[in-house]
């Protein structure tokens, strides 16, 4: 262990420390006892000199009078293998540089900024270890800047809302981000490099959001509990990440994936961990079908379950949501959440019955937890509702926390603050104990922690379809690639089929939903309309969901620009095939895709787009499927209507000698 005590220390320095491939400069510097750093790639100045240090309740800052103790610099050069997800391997190469500093007077507190600089990114994090008079402390605020020139261009949604990350994206200049926004915060600079400021590796501590501090640079601004305060923390303690991922285009920025590199890899085996397609009593009870809550049309009894569970055998499908089986939804749900029972079914339903049922089909069934954001009353029920999913077979959970607050011994507490991450991580922790894989709704954001715990498939932190109906534009889709899905996979609930629903008319094309399977990674992706759309309104269009695997082994962003299209080629894990999808806002728009990309060889192409006349609000049924053969030396000619898109199929045909 590094030992502080009477060690010398220097008043000034400056530090380059340089990536791997010599692209990317981080220069740390302590100047009058004050620690600021910048960012260039090549000759630009990404980030300006930006301050850092913590304000400790009860203590003077800690960003001044420091001096340099010791500095420790080490090179990594590793390849990640994931088990599951857009990409098998992950380059995980950087330089390294740790920096112990000390108070020069005073209470001579100790604390440690660790840099790592990478080809395609920055990242640093505060490691403070026990003091020489305290070994807890409660943090107030934390002063890290990313100075970035206002001029720049970002893409933000706001933080503190009552509907947490669920919220259309807008674009503006940096100078003028009014309030706190929600990171991964995308921006395009004047020097034309691309940016997307988030953070990695979240526990124990309140989420980061970003806003103009008094001297109108982005400063952090952790969510704060109900104390006011961002954290009580026992020492040695480490904050998450904070990250500057860095592109030359915005395409480039979509598979980003230095949010895994900065976490551990597992701690024990997770072999047991498979990603899932599944349908769900769920689309039928949003268009009024059917209700959460029992009665007449009550949607989650033992009847409908067994009729699904036979649905997805005939649909090829391996799952089945059912939400709404226990007792809780009566009433006005969201305001009865310290009620929900999660070990206590409704009249209709028998779980033990309708999961024997299921693994007698080999369908697994997704079992559902809605807390509305009562985390007293869930956490009470916790283990006991695990066990009762363990016991029953059910490997797969969707939690859920639509309350805008979390309410906890009669407190309102953020969803992202100090105790709503340690509560998610809860869940995580125990699912995994009992060999659970979870979808989380309204949940805390991705910060990469999918490495350390793969049974966290997917999680939803966005608006999805359910917002569909008025509230969702065709752009929605074309800024998520660049922004929310930088933080790793969404439930986005896509493949919705029947579109001119008069509860819930889609903004989209037909071909555009079966893109939505290709653009939007899920580790748990739900095919979310009913049986009886695909099986008989669209058996054409929906054997593109059924083929599209959920599980890739390497992500090709092909073209696209922010909130206008993104297109994506994916390859199968499983077999040498590849998919790509394609969507487009408003406007429509021909490509041009080059297939240069494939390995050497035939491949059958299966191709779903928009017909010439089809449009998302006035022909959105309008769909072409064709077929063809294709080698990487072919482009594909690709129209996109207004609110459309596209999916592909590319079959690797057998080599004939």
């Amino acid at each position: 262990m590094f030992k502080w005590a009477n060690l010398l220390t220097r008043d000034e320095f400056e530090r380059d420390i340089i990536s791997p491939d010599g692209h990317i400069k981080c220069q740390l510097s302590l100047k009058n006892g004050r620690i600021s750093y910048c960012v260039y790639k090549d000759d630009h100045l990404l980030v300006r000199p930006s301050k850092l240090g913590f304000k400790i309740c009860g203590e003077k800052p800690l960003n001044q009078n420091l001096g340099l103790v010791r500095e420790q610099r080490r090179n990594h050069t590793e390849t990640i293998e994931m088990p599951w997800g857009e990409d098998r391997y992950i380059p995980n190469n950087y330089h390294e540089s740790a920096f112990y500093f000390t108070e020069k007077k005073d209470e001579k507190r100790i604390f440690t900024l660790r840099f790592r600089v990478f080809d395609n990114g920055v990242a640093f994090r505060y490691e403070i270890p026990p003091q020489p008079k305290f070994s807890q402390i409660t943090l107030k605020q934390e002063l890290t800047e990313f100075n970035i020139d206002p001029g720049a261009t970002a893409w933000q949604i706001p933080a503190y809302q009552p509907d947490r990350y669920e919220y259309n994206y807008q674009r503006t200049n940096v100078y003028a981000l009014e309030h706190s926004v929600h990171t991964p915060l995308t921006i395009h600079t004047p020097n034309d490099h691309f940016l997307s400021i988030h953070e990695a590796a979240l526990y124990n501590y309140g989420s980061m959001t970003l806003k103009l501090n008094q001297r109108q640079v982005l400063s952090t601004d952790i969510t704060p509990l109900s104390d006011r305060t961002i954290a009580h923390v026992l020492l040695p303690f480490r904050t998450p990440w904070r990250l500057i991922m860095i592109a030359d285009s915005a395409t480039e920025l979509t598979t980003n994936r230095l949010i895994y590199a900065l976490n551990d890899p597992p701690k024990s085996d997770f072999s047991w961990v498979k990603p899932l397609k599944f349908i769900g009593i769920w689309w039928a009870m949003y268009v009024g079908e059917w209700t959460w809550a029992p009665g007449e049309r009550h949607g989650a009894t033992t009847k409908h379950a067994k009729e699904y569970i036979d649905a997805a055998v005939r649909l090829g499908i391996s799952g089945l949501l059912i939400e709404g089986w226990n007792e809780g939804w009566e009433g006005n749900w969201l305001e009865n959440g310290m009620h929900n029972q999660f070990t206590t079914a409704t009249d209709d339903f028998d779980l033990p019955i309708v999961t024997s049922y299921a693994q007698s089909k080999n369908i697994e069934i997704v079992g559902h937890h809605e807390t509305v954001g009562y985390v007293d009353n869930y956490e009470s029920q916790l283990k006991a509702a695990y066990n009762y999913y363990a016991a029953n077979g059910v490997h797969y959970l969707k939690t859920g926390y639509a309350g805008s607050m979390m309410q906890i011994n009669g407190r309102k507490e953020y969803h992202h603050s100090q105790l709503g991450v340690n509560h998610y991580q809860k869940t995580v922790e125990l699912a995994a104990k009992k060999h659970i894989c979870l979808d989380i709704h309204e949940p805390i954001k991705g910060t990469g922690i999918e490495r350390t715990w793969p049974n966290l498939l997917t999680r939803e932190g966005a608006r999805g379809q359910e917002y569909e109906g008025g509230a969702l534009s065709p752009s929605h889709a074309c800024y998520l690639p660049y922004t929310r899905l930088l933080a790793g996979g969404m439930d986005y609930t896509p493949g919705i089929l029947d579109l001119t629903n008069n509860v819930k008319r889609m903004a989209t094309t037909l071909a555009r939903q079966l893109a939505y399977f290709v653009t939007i990674y899920s580790g748990m992706t739900m095919a979310a309309d009913r049986p009886f759309v695909y099986e008989e309104a669209q058996p054409k269009a929906f054997q593109f969901i059924r083929d599209v695997p959920v599980n890739f082994s390497q992500t090709k962003p092909l073209m696209g620009e922010i909130g206008e299209y993104y297109v994506v080629a994916r390859q199968d894990r499983d077999s040498k095939d590849w998919y790509i999808g394609g969507v487009t806002n408003e406007s429509g728009r021909r490509i041009r895709i080059s297939l240069d990309f494939l390995a050497d060889g035939a491949y059958a192409a299966d191709i779903y787009r928009d017909a010439n006349d089809a449009h998302y609000r006035e022909n959105p049924f309008a769909i072409n499927i064709s077929h063809k053969k294709v080698s990487r030396d072919d482009e594909l000619n690709i129209y996109m209507a207004p609110g459309g898109g596209f999916a592909i199929k590319l079959k690797r045909l057998p080599h004939r000698s």
